[in-house]
């Protein structure tokens, strides 16, 4: 069956314009978002070109290769990129969470495929006046640039991560990793008790983490046994302690690697 371009998927995504859409002023993800350091006249520039779609669980945004007329960022849910082999494989190489931008200004190719894992609503931008935009915001090209690096930094850790850490660590890590996310979208720090929704199923965490299925229930049911981690639900964890999860992961409390 022949695979359904990028532009006949996100013709059929309603996109609801800026005129039927949140202000800027009122984003959950205002001051992390590439739009993070904009003084209010470019906030009025963005209020202006910006438009939302919305995705439902395992429905396709982009796929590798495909042409991409738009960049954004991730408002709500959490999207998984992934990456094809030649033998038909895949591998989840990333996650795309609240105030991550999906998308890079100058190219026109898809780099991954990437699949809503939740329900995921995106504010984007067209890719050419989002890039002419850039060149004239200075605040915008700055906040990508460190964007940017921060998921460089974040990709060597995972890499070191997958290489180095245990099966129950990587869980750890994983699990901490959402946490402190979650606090940072409530503007506090993470800490005592915390309660979370992961955002992937057992299946594709095991395949996020180089781990099998098995080894993941495993190891998920020994750190609930041992008191580190409460579970609601299919996908609900409840922490007692966020401590004790950064310890469990081999980190400390900032997400470095502990030696």
């Amino acid at each position: 069956m022949p695979k359904t371009s990028l532009t006949q998927i996100n013709s059929q995504v309603p996109a609801t314009t800026a005129q039927g859409a949140p202000r800027c002023g009122e984003c959950p993800i205002r001051y992390r978002a590439v739009c993070a350091q904009c003084e209010t006249d470019e906030l009025k520039v963005l209020e202006q070109i910006k438009f939302y779609r919305s995705y439902e669980p395992g429905q396709p945004i982009i796929w590798e290769g495909d042409r991409m007329d738009f960049v954004g960022s991730v408002v709500t849910g959490v999207a998984s990129l992934t990456q094809t082999l030649e033998d038909g494989r895949t591998q989840v190489v990333g996650l795309l969470l609240p105030s991550d931008f999906l998308g890079r200004p100058g190219r026109e190719r898809a780099a991954y495929n990437a699949t809503a894992a939740t329900k995921v609503v995106l504010c984007c931008f067209r890719r050419k006046p989002f890039d002419d935009l850039m060149r004239e915001t200075p605040h915008i090209a700055h906040r990508l640039l460190e964007m940017t690096l921060d998921e460089l930094d974040a990709a060597r850790e995972w890499m070191l991560l997958l290489g180095r850490k245990t099966a129950r660590e990587k869980i750890a890590s994983f699990i901490a990793i959402v946490a402190r996310r979650e606090a940072a979208l409530q503007k506090r720090r993470p800490a005592g008790r915390m309660e979370l929704e992961l955002p992937l199923t057992r299946e594709a965490m095991a395949d996020y983490l180089g781990l099998t299925l098995e080894t993941v229930s495993r190891q998920v049911s020994a750190l609930k046994r041992d008191g580190v981690i409460e579970l609601k639900g299919k996908r609900g964890v409840i922490l007692p302690d966020f401590s004790r999860i950064v310890d469990e992961s081999g980190d400390d409390a900032d997400g470095g690697m502990v030696d």
